[in-house]
């Protein structure tokens, strides 16, 4: 079983609109709604993977009870294991630009955690761990979660001996790092803030010295740079495709987690993770990848390693 954290569950609503023009109006075309949060997405690529996962964290208000029911119909082969809270879940809107194929991204903050509802959430992710083969922490904290809360996670996964991969931000993860998980995957501009470096390779060098057992970059079209301590490799697909991006990065996290779990060698998680990425950007939305694109793209992926 995957364990996936999602502190900051979200009821994702995406708007496909003909084109998005700013201060219009527009008449949108079709409303999608799916179960979101990092976690969540993950979750649901692994689901459909194959694996049995169990996903965590907080829901509130109807939109989590409308996620709640979205997560059962969605996703069968993912355990409800979410921590009631008294605040509402938020919402995330992305209005889909079909003319340019761009996505405008609006998240809400989140619901306001008392310290009870965060005692009540450890108490049982300590319990979750003890069945868990990987642990993965994604996303941002709602408000009332202390800054370090995920480095507490990654202390206590390490503690039971389950592997745990970190995806987050800011001070979030320069605080969650230091406590040494075994895989994070910053994007660029989150490698870039915490390291302040902008060549890929030094950053991810960098970041990975400051206490991840191994690093793993999205850099957008250019695909994975990852090192590790059995290698560093490069990892990119055939070529660019245009659509939705949302939810890209959440489909990596779900092929690299899928190929710790099933003890793949690097070059082919990270080759998986490219490939899941990309049929997640031509997918119409987040937690979901297109199939036919992925065994199309898979094994047309090159994995290289860097001079």
């Amino acid at each position: 079983m995957i364990l996936t954290v999602t502190l900051n569950a979200a009821l994702d609503l995406t708007y496909r609109t003909a084109t998005l023009v700013p201060h219009s109006t527009h008449r949108v075309g079709e409303v999608v709604e799916r179960p979101g949060g990092k976690g969540l997405n993950v979750a649901r690529v692994l689901s459909a993977l194959g694996h049995d996962t169990v996903a965590t964290g907080f829901l509130g208000g109807p939109a989590g009870d409308e996620v709640r029911e979205l997560l059962a119909r969605l996703s069968p082969r993912t355990a409800d294991a979410f921590v009631p809270v008294a605040g509402a879940t938020r919402r995330t809107v992305a209005v889909t630009d079909e003319q340019h194929g761009d996505t405008t991204q609006f998240n809400e903050p989140g619901p306001l955690v008392s310290a009870a509802e965060w005692g009540a959430f450890t108490a049982s992710y300590e319990g979750l761990l003890d069945g868990a083969d990987a642990v993965a922490l994604c996303g941002s904290l709602p408000p009332g979660v202390h800054v370090g809360a995920y480095a507490e996670l990654v202390r206590r996964a390490r503690a039971a001996g389950v592997p745990v991969l970190l995806d987050t931000s800011g001070e979030p993860l320069r605080r969650g790092i230091a406590a040494r998980p075994d895989l994070v995957k910053p994007n660029a501009e989150e490698l870039a803030g915490l390291t302040g470096a902008r060549e890929p390779l030094r950053a991810t060098r960098d970041a990975r010295r400051r206490g991840a057992r191994s690093v793993v970059a999205s850099l957008g079209p250019q695909g994975l740079l990852a090192v590790t301590p059995d290698g560093t490799w490069q990892a990119a697909p055939p070529a660019a495709v245009r659509g939705n991006p949302t939810g890209a990065g959440d489909s990596a996290v779900a092929g690299l987690l899928s190929g710790l779990v099933e003890e793949l060698p690097w070059p082919a998680r990270l080759a998986r993770a490219v490939a899941l990425s990309a049929a997640t950007v031509l997918a119409p939305v987040a937690g979901e990848f297109d199939s036919a694109s992925y065994e199309e793209l898979l094994p047309r992926v090159t994995v290289t390693e860097p001079g």
